[in-house]
């Protein structure tokens, strides 16, 4: 059987970063990449849908050790994903990935501290095994999203899609569309489908916080005329982070404040109080839920040009021509999309065993955002939700590289995290959205104190996940096991 020191599941913006960490930091260390679909990626690579793009920006979710180079600030999907394939092929990494190869499994021997992994590639499975696995998955389901059943859709003569399986030949110019939701997805679908569709309604049952930001940096650009690429990106990335963090603690600690900060900016676009009041002052305060950003007021400069609008109500059925309200209204529709949400998928959905018995990941705690209660010699990447999701991703796989240099230092074959006594559970994402309430459930948690919270504070994590103890609460098999007898 195949052995690795190190296996990485996952070929995205996350996989590739994991991978960059590892061939600097410990280049002795043989490993390999398994993805799933036949393409590097990820998410930049699955979802096609029009416009689609990261809310966060690219000095921030680009990787500290590759400049962003684009002029845009906030950047479409085709220039991430070309970003990300620069990156792996730049650094040899592309050569490490194996594509079409899905981890189904894995189990855990502390006689051999070894896992095997168990592989699908087409029809057929076979098994090899490695002394570490690093699972850069993400969350989300790329098989399938939230599909709620709306009643009378068998009826709808028209053309119902979801972003997550764009058909490329869907033509929706002079057409009538409805978009089916209010996050992200949705504030990105309105004004790229308003260009050429006759006129776009986003359907929403409550309204999201949506905030207008600049889709260029002019500082970065002045910064990047000053200074060498590398250098000003680390100076863009600083500002950046120091902003989004402040930002995010004003929203957290003076609610009402921001509240009114994000209504004000909204009715100063759309200059209409009524408007922003019915449809863009959310119930819930600012950073409950993730905040959607929109670059240069595209989804409200739409709205102003009469070619898209939002209407708040709730579904009563489908009808031939479109979707009935509860209110009474009809809204004709040629082409529904349903942006309903994302579903979360723990890790890929691979199925762990230890030692022979199946691990309940909803039992165990994270250590360190990173590694899990009862799985030794594994590790996750999770990223932020308050803030880009590659400012975590890159400290968890520094993190995993100084745990695999400190096994070696210690002559451990194998470490899991063990708890200085009892913690207080929490959810590992604690958010109100939909999306993490349906699933959060089967998600390990997070606990109540370091190093067992999952912060949202990116300064805090910089200064303290990299120096700290690992003897303290990172034990070897054997000594762990013995602990959890006493």
């Amino acid at each position: 059987m195949e052995h690795l020191d190190v296996v990485i599941i996952g070929a995205g913006l996350s996989g590739i970063g994991a991978a960059y960490r590892l061939q600097t930091e410990l280049p002795g260390r043989s490993y390999a990449i398994l993805e799933a679909r036949e393409r590097l990626g990820g998410t930049w690579d699955l979802f096609r849908y029009p416009g689609v793009r990261s809310d966060s920006d690219m000095f921030t979710l680009g990787y500290p050790f590759e400049p962003w180079r684009d002029d845009k600030s906030i950047a479409d999907g085709p220039s991430i994903l070309r970003y990300v394939r620069e990156t792996a092929e730049r650094n040899g990494i592309d050569k490490r990935i194996r594509f079409g190869v899905k981890v189904i499994g894995a189990e855990w021997s502390s006689a051999d501290a070894r896992w095997t992994l168990t592989l699908r590639e087409g029809q057929e499975t076979r098994t090899i095994s490695c002394s570490f696995v690093y699972c850069c998955s993400g969350y989300y389901d790329y098989e399938q999203g939230h599909a709620p059943h709306f009643p009378g859709v068998e009826n709808y003569s028209g053309t119902l899609v979801y972003p997550q399986f764009w058909p490329e030949d869907l033509d929706y110019a002079g057409k009538k569309v409805v978009v089916i939701g209010s996050g992200a997805t949705a504030v990105t679908l309105v004004p790229a489908m308003a260009e050429q569709a006759e006129h776009v309604t986003m359907l929403q049952r409550s309204p999201t916080w949506i905030s207008a930001v600049p889709g260029r940096d002019k500082y970065a650009d002045k910064i990047r005329e000053l200074l060498p690429p590398r250098l000003a990106h680390r100076v863009i990335r600083a500002k950046n982070i120091l902003f989004s963090v402040g930002f995010y603690q004003y929203c957290r600690r003076r609610p009402e404040a921001a509240r009114k900060l994000l209504t004000g900016l909204t009715t100063r676009i759309l200059k209409d109080e009524a408007l922003v009041a019915e449809h863009f002052t959310p119930s819930y305060n600012p950073w409950d839920q993730r905040l959607c950003a929109v670059p240069d007021a595209d989804f409200f400069k739409a709205m102003r040009k009469d070619k898209a609008e939002v209407v708040t109500d709730h579904i009563e059925s489908f009808v031939p021509e479109g979707i009935r309200l509860k209110s009474g209204k009809v809204l004709e529709a040629d082409v529904v999309v349903s942006a309903t949400g994302l579903k979360l998928l723990a890790f890929g959905g691979i199925s762990l065993t230890v030692d022979g018995s199946p691990v309940d990941l909803s039992e165990q705690f994270v250590w360190q955002g990173a590694m899990l209660t009862g799985v030794p010699n594994f590790a996750v990447c999770i990223g932020y939700t308050n803030a880009s999701w590659t400012l975590r991703a890159d400290l968890t796989s520094r993190l995993v590289c100084k745990v695999l240099a400190h096994m070696d230092r210690r002559g451990y074959s194998a470490v899991v995290p063990h708890p200085q006594g009892s913690l207080r559970e929490r959810p590992l994402l604690d958010l109100s959205s939909g999306y993490v309430q349906r699933s959060i459930a089967e998600f390990p948690r997070q606990g109540d104190r370091s190093p067992w919270r999952v912060r949202q504070n990116y300064l805090l994590d910089s200064a303290t996940t990299l120096r700290t103890n690992l003897d303290k609460t990172l034990k070897p098999v054997s000594e762990a096991a013995a602990l959890q007898r006493v």
